[in-house]
């Protein structure tokens, strides 16, 4: 019940997080763009969704190691991602550009 609650209460910083993000800041949703903003060297954070299919979490994740990103495995859905960033369809992967006046950079832990 304990841990139940602790992993609601980070999910909510998470996403209230996130939306501030897509008020203030920059971002790009997809998986084809996030690793051509990798590849460019513009991502400061990775957000992949718990459902993404493996052999695109292991590329992503490879990519970030090479180009030294932080990854963060959201523990929502791609449906719950899509709408913790306000859209109305599935976000698989998500990168940060420019956080804006969030400090979601900082606070989640660089893997």
């Amino acid at each position: 019940m304990v841990a139940s609650k602790k992993t609601k209460k980070a999910m909510e910083s998470i996403n209230s997080r996130l939306a501030l993000v897509m008020k203030s800041g920059k971002f790009t949703i997809g998986y084809r763009s996030t690793l051509k903003s990798i590849r460019q060297g513009k991502s400061k954070l990775i957000i992949i969704a718990n459902n993404t299919p493996a052999l695109r979490k292991s590329e992503i994740e490879y990519y970030c190691m090479l180009a030294k990103v932080g990854v963060h495995h959201y523990s929502g859905s791609n449906i719950d991602l899509g709408t913790a960033c306000g859209k109305y369809f599935r976000v698989g992967a998500l990168c940060i550009t420019d956080p804006g006046d969030s400090d979601i950079i900082r606070s989640m832990p660089t893997e």
